[in-house]
């Protein structure tokens, strides 16, 4: 009797897993099983299980969108709480990440996908990520990647419908919205996160603020495993520390470093034909930019090369760049100095910051002169 029930608890766990719609759980735990068949010497069972899950793999994502509830919606406004992204018609270059921000990303995707296997261990299998950092440096876009990548719907809190002026109504709808990630595998994404703690600086409503926090814990705790929470906030530090510590993983999205705006450029321009070496330019001189910025510009030379029927010249880019630079914003920090400026006035200071790379040659392409006028131009202004 004990030799037919040892591995009752991975039976019942996958069961579990089924009944809630949680893919990767009955995945995990069936492999999990598979290979203590295999420890007890029943190989032609492990190897039986696993040809199953190899078999219906590709049949084992699109039927959990049938169950999906209704979306959950204020019950003043009727405003819904959760907006669900196509990710299915979403066409987007990769994400380009530092090799730091990979690492954080690569674990927390190795720990998710392995939630039954830390179950078994005694883990705490439930993993949530809160990402921080200024506005267009890649939150959002880090989200979509990680829900491709964990095969599971994106769904958005709405936080305008969210957050309530009505007593109480606030904690009811975090309830809502944690109730539908329950019965409903995602990854729930709450962008704007640091809106839940706004009121901290309003005296009257501290209390309420209380019970907004509590009841944001309370549900996070409870949710288990079949949904993934990912916060994001353009403003850390107001966010209460007990929901900090809520969240097992943190990422710092900055703005990007040279070699992360190179490829930025690189897939952002493509097709346009830029040589290496005008990217490599234009990685320098968008320095203190964001991800967004640099895309921005990007899409600017893609609908100059559709309306104008023509391909868009280094010249052309670094004046998209400059454009995007007038703009808000707290990086932009070399270009921004000199928007405005002369081209003489411009092309001294570039000198003076990289005299190898920004070459007479190299002036003479970013204003559309020629070499000799490049040259006279940085020299009267550094010697005038």
């Amino acid at each position: 009797m004990k030799h037919q029930f040892r591995f009752i608890n991975e039976l019942f766990r996958i069961v579990n897993g089924a009944l809630h719609l949680d893919i990767d759980k009955v995945r995990n735990y069936t492999l999990f099983l598979a290979d203590k068949l295999a420890e007890a010497g029943e190989e032609s069972s492990a190897a039986r299980l696993r040809k199953m899950l190899e078999e219906s793999d590709h049949q084992l994502h699109p039927a959990k969108a049938s169950f999906a509830g209704a979306v959950p919606v204020d019950e003043e406004s009727r405003f819904p709480l959760l907006e669900k992204v196509d990710l299915r018609t979403l066409e987007e270059a990769d994400i380009v990440l530092s090799e730091s921000q990979a690492a954080i990303v690569a674990e927390f995707l190795s720990v998710t996908r392995s939630h039954a296997q830390l179950e078994a261990e005694g883990l705490n299998p439930s993993v949530n990520l809160l990402m921080f950092g200024p506005p267009g440096c890649g939150k959002s876009r880090l989200a979509r990647y990680i829900a491709r990548k964990l095969g599971l719907d994106l769904y958005v809190a709405q936080l305008d419908g969210l957050i309530s002026s009505y007593l109480g109504s606030t904690s009811k709808n975090i309830r809502a919205l944690f109730e539908f990630a329950s019965r409903t595998p995602c990854l729930l994404f709450l962008d704007e996160f640091d809106a839940l703690a706004k009121l901290r600086g309003d005296m009257q409503e501290l209390g309420e603020l209380k019970r907004v926090v509590n009841s944001f814990i309370q549900n996070l705790d409870s949710l288990g495993t079949q949904s993934v929470v990912l916060a994001a906030t353009n403003h850390q530090s107001l966010l209460d520390s007990a929901v900090w510590r809520r969240f097992n993983y943190h990422i710092e999205m900055g703005y990007p470093d040279h070699e992360m705006r190179t490829r930025m450029w690189h897939d952002f321009l493509e097709p346009l034909s830029f040589s290496r070496r005008d990217i490599v330019l234009l990685s320098d001189l968008s320095d203190g930019f964001s991800g967004s910025d640099i895309q921005e510009a990007c899409l600017r030379l893609h609908r100059r090369r559709v309306t104008l029927r023509e391909q868009p010249k280094l010249k052309e880019a670094v004046d998209a760049l400059r454009g995007v630079a007038i703009g808000e914003g707290e990086g932009r920090r070399f270009l921004a100095a000199l928007t405005g400026s002369t081209s003489p006035i411009v092309a001294a200071a570039l000198r003076r910051r990289n005299p190898k790379l920004y070459s007479y040659a190299a002036l003479g392409n970013l204003f559309g002169v020629s070499k000799a006028t490049a040259c006279r131009w940085s020299k009267e202004e550094i010697h005038g």
